[in-house]
């Protein structure tokens, strides 16, 4: 096997700390992943990486050696590019993660016009909730809404989401409409849950430059934002959501925004990749494209 190779398979286990993930991520199985660690261990003369039956670990000697692949496999690639004729075609898989309704409102819609200029790329789109590990899961580049909490990955301001409150007109009409914070103590939210942490979120909204929070009352907890919008739809209580989400339900007249002077402060999103140096041309025409689709889908 190539050296180039090697060290390329070599990276991806210490980075998803498993055999197995590392040959799903390399799309090859997983008896090639253990040949070409064996094969790397014997031609370096030192034991690379410390192993179990659930995972393995960079020895000393593979941690040091770790930083070398890194720059090495780059610089290959990036030397590979200097000759390249077709930069202006980037070609092969990208792999991407977002949450649900952004993927089947926003990007879903938006994707044929860039299939069409990019016809050699093909997109592995996941759309879930939950936070995934880019490097574990093999994953490019993933679209983030809220703060961040992941270290070492390069972030890419992708705009603000506006959150508004918003209720269906059955609900408002059996418990009034809400028109500052201290209404609330009569009314009940549709909990969402964060599939993440497990923890419900909290109703906030701005008072000045400040954020106020409280809990509100309940009896319905959801957690996902499908979820959370067809409990709002169906009159189980109040929600705040990005205002995009909703704009549809609201032409329609299936919801009303409440409280429009109590806003929550806008939720960022950030795309986030693993290292700049392996930014691949595909990632990037796919990251000024995502940036162009966010600004016109949210202003």
């Amino acid at each position: 096997m190539d050296r180039i190779d090697l060290f390329r398979i070599f990276a991806r286990v210490v980075e998803t700390g498993n055999f197995t993930r590392a040959a799903a991520t390399l799309n090859m199985p997983r008896s090639t992943v253990s040949t070409a660690i064996q094969e790397l261990e014997s031609r370096l003369g030192t034991r690379l990486l410390a192993r179990t039956t659930r995972s393995v670990a960079p020895m000393p000697d593979g941690v040091a050696f770790y930083e070398h692949c890194v720059r090495l496999v780059a610089d290959v690639a990036e030397a590979e590019a200097l000759f390249r004729h077709d930069r202006s075609n980037p070609r092969g898989l990208l792999r991407v993660d977002m949450p649900g309704r952004i993927g089947r409102l926003l990007v879903a819609p938006a994707l044929p016009a860039f299939m069409d200029r990019y016809p050699e790329i093909r997109i592995e789109l996941g759309v879930t909730d939950r936070a995934i590990n880019l490097i574990e899961d093999g994953i490019d580049c993933v679209l983030r809404v809220g703060p961040l909490t992941d270290s070492g990955l390069i972030a890419r301001r992708m705009g603000e989401l506006d959150i508004i409150s918003v209720a269906s007109p059955a609900y408002l009409a059996r418990h009034g409409t809400p028109h500052s914070p201290a209404d609330l103590r009569t009314h009940e939210a549709v909990h969402y849950t964060s599939p993440s942490t497990g923890r419900v979120e909290e109703w906030e909204w701005m008072e000045g430059e400040r954020t106020r929070s409280m809990d509100l009352p309940g009896r319905i907890s959801v957690n996902s934002a499908e979820a959370l919008v067809a409990c709002c739809l169906a009159g189980l209580g109040l929600i705040q959501v990005p205002a995009y989400d909703v704009r549809h339900h609201i032409a329609a007249g299936e919801l009303v925004e409440v409280m429009p002077r109590y806003r929550p402060e806008p939720m960022p999103m950030t795309l986030l990749y693993p290292h700049r140096k392996h930014l691949s041309r595909r990632l990037q025409v796919f990251a000024d494209w995502l940036d162009n689709v966010m600004t016109q889908a949210i202003g």
